[in-house]
């Protein structure tokens, strides 16, 4: 059994996360909290596998409340609101329900839990197995608790936001989000991938048009060439020039 808490500031909310829980045969409810407080107080005196916590509560939120935790139980978050998924991928959150959310959707994230806690954590001695490229042209990341093998020729262009990547590819309109540096991510790539602006690596092949200061990728992606990295990209336009 997962023993489990569930925290919601909202008394309908934390009756129907409550609900859910008791009807997943492998999750125990172990309490129902109205408060971060609250939580701690049961956290300190009970094992906790994980805990079901909307992050819009008064006092203390529940992001800040993990982040306070020493050694945090795995986490679901819960939220109306959609621009705390990010948020939520870096304290590394097993998953993230958008509220509403039906039984259905509260059971892949238990179903998650609990893949999580059969699975060793990778070790923390060992980051720079977080990308890794082999000589079949692919590298290994780190994406939605798993490790996902990306072929490198399928990059279109690799976003750089704060701590974590956005990785396009052209087999799939989804991204995918990895907690990795733009520099790792740059040692590991081969020659006709270019870093344009601090925020873009492009994959040279994959480029459509070159309009002013724009790269254009497709009919909706236009990339902007940084001032820092226009020579080098010139450069490598005028090595590929025909014409006057």
């Amino acid at each position: 059994m997962i023993k489990v808490l569930a925290i919601d500031d909202e008394p309908l909310a934390l009756q129907q996360l409550a609900a859910y829980i008791k009807k997943v045969p492998f999750l125990q409810l172990m309490g129902e909290c109205q408060s971060a407080t609250e939580a701690k107080e049961i956290l300190n005196r009970e094992t906790i596998d994980a805990v079901f916590c909307d992050i819009n509560m008064p006092d203390l939120n529940g992001m800040d409340f993990v982040k306070s935790l020493a050694a945090p139980p795995l986490v679901v978050f819960t939220t109306a609101y959609s621009e705390y998924a990010v948020e939520g991928f870096k304290v590394n959150a097993v998953d993230y329900l958008l509220k509403p959310f039906g039984l259905d959707d509260f059971r892949r994230a238990a179903n998650r839990l609990q893949e999580r806690l059969a699975t060793p954590a990778a070790p923390e001695s060992a980051p720079e197995m977080h990308a890794q490229a082999d000589e079949d042209d692919s590298i290994f990341v780190k994406t939605d608790y798993k490790v996902v093998k990306v072929a490198i020729s399928d990059i279109r262009y690799i976003e750089g936001m704060s701590e974590y990547l956005k990785i396009h590819l052209e087999s799939q309109p989804k991204p995918i989000v990895t907690l990795l540096s733009m520099k790792k991510m740059e040692e590991y790539l081969p020659a006709y991938f270019m870093r344009i602006h601090r925020s873009y690596i492009i994959n040279l092949k994959k480029i459509q048009e070159v309009n002013k200061n724009r790269v254009i990728m497709d009919a909706d992606t236009y990339l902007p060439v940084g001032d820092n990295y226009k020579d080098a990209f010139n450069d490598y336009l005028n090595t590929k020039f025909l014409g006057k």
